[in-house]
């Protein structure tokens, strides 16, 4: 199949690179295992193999896979085969300790950094679980607003990408902070959620986002900063001095949701209920919620895209929109060379939450039917397929 028609000029220094849609039903020759090479997490058995709250792993340059454990927030450290060889840092609140750890990600020298969600603290290790340091994201740890201020990925360069949004502002500032936490660019102001505040009477109010309204996203791009708004087909990266760089979009056409799309999305938030409900105040909270959510305007155009990440080998991958009322065996990525020119489509796992794209694999997190979870590795090749014959 010949390669699809890209179009690139530059203006004003900014490199606009135009692409088709690839064509539908087309998949990219890479290839993703039929199961994973390695699966982490058991309903029962060893106290190191129980997952709880894995929100997040990396794995290491020589295959060790560390995994961020909210449940008991430790870095827990398994080989290559998924063994469990360590676990790095504890609960608590002294150095190298984490209180609600929530992601994990390379940092230069392949040592890692770690962080959690209550003061934005970033922890790094060497790649043998020595504690490092701590560094906050500036500022005064009791000032709301810089708490505010949270940390999103690491960069290769050692920088932390971050954004910030006050309150139920429907715009938001991203940043990029140095190592040590400081101010080291400002990538601009983005719009935030479309929000709907709901009357709830007595003088209560409650902030909705609107239904299938739009998200920021954003990623690390090799040497620049992937910012996207989901309503529209269109990837911004800038320079590590703030500065756009490159405009990447592809052709896509708005679709407006349908009832369908609108109740199976209310569904869906519906089917998150608090734990320790009895039947009966389950079915009460849904129903209010229900009403609720009828009252919530329905936005113009379902979104143009889902996500995006950025692989080890820095191709971007975007994921497609998928309205909670259709059925799709697997998740459909459009996938960009490290330029920006799109490649084509490739579809994961339904069932996998990634975390990271190396060159030649794929981990992420699923959970089963009784909620049991595991970080997998999966196998990924990108050979182009061999002829038959």
């Amino acid at each position: 199949m010949p390669a699809p028609r890209v179009e690139i000029r530059d203006s004003a220094g900014i490199r606009i690179v135009e692409n088709p849609r690839p064509a539908e039903g087309s998949r990219l020759a890479w290839r993703i295992g039929p199961e994973p090479l390695v699966s982490i997490g058991v309903l029962e058995g060893e106290e190191a193999y129980m997952l709880y709250g894995a929100l997040d792993a990396t794995r290491l340059s020589d295959g060790r896979i560390v995994v961020a454990n909210l449940g008991t927030n430790q870095l827990r450290v398994f080989d290559a085969s998924g063994t469990h060889l360590e676990n790095w840092a504890a609960e608590g609140e002294g150095p190298g300790e984490f209180t609600s750890l929530s992601r994990v990600e390379p940092w230069p020298g392949d040592s890692i950094a770690a962080w959690w969600t209550r003061t934005a603290g970033i922890s790094v290790f060497d790649s043998d679980g020595n504690y490092g340091r701590t560094f906050r994201l500036g500022g005064n740890d009791e000032d709301p607003k810089w708490l505010a201020l949270r940390p999103q990925a690491a960069t290769k360069a050692g920088s932390v990408l971050a954004t910030w949004r006050w309150r139920d502002a429907d715009t938001i500032v991203v940043h990029l902070r140095d190592g040590e936490g400081d101010l080291a660019a400002s990538l601009g102001t983005h719009p935030g959620p479309d929000l709907h505040w709901a009357d709830l009477g007595n003088g209560r109010y409650r902030t909705w986002e609107k239904i299938f309204g739009r998200r920021l996203v954003h990623a690390p791009w090799g040497d620049l900063v992937a910012i996207g708004v989901t309503e529209r087909y269109e990837v911004k990266a800038f320079r590590d001095d703030g500065a756009l760089a490159r405009i990447v979009r592809r052709q896509h056409d708005l679709r407006p949701p349908g009832p369908a799309d609108v109740e199976a999305h209310i569904e869906l938030v519906v089917s998150y209920v608090p734990l320790g409900l009895s039947p009966q105040e389950k079915e009460r909270y849904q129903e209010d919620l229900r009403r609720e959510l009828g009252a919530v305007p329905v936005v113009e155009h379902l979104p143009a895209l889902d996500s995006m990440m950025v692989d080890a080998l820095d191709h971007l991958w975007v994921r497609e929109f998928e309205s909670p009322a259709d059925v799709r065996p697997g998740i459909l990525w459009t996938v960009f060379d490290p330029e920006g020119r799109v490649l084509g489509f490739v579809e994961t796992p339904e069932e996998l939450n990634i975390y990271e794209i190396g060159g030649d694999y794929i981990l992420g997190h699923s959970a089963d039917e009784l909620e049991v979870e595991s970080v997998q590795l999966w196998p990924l090749d990108r050979r182009p397929a061999a002829e038959p014959g």
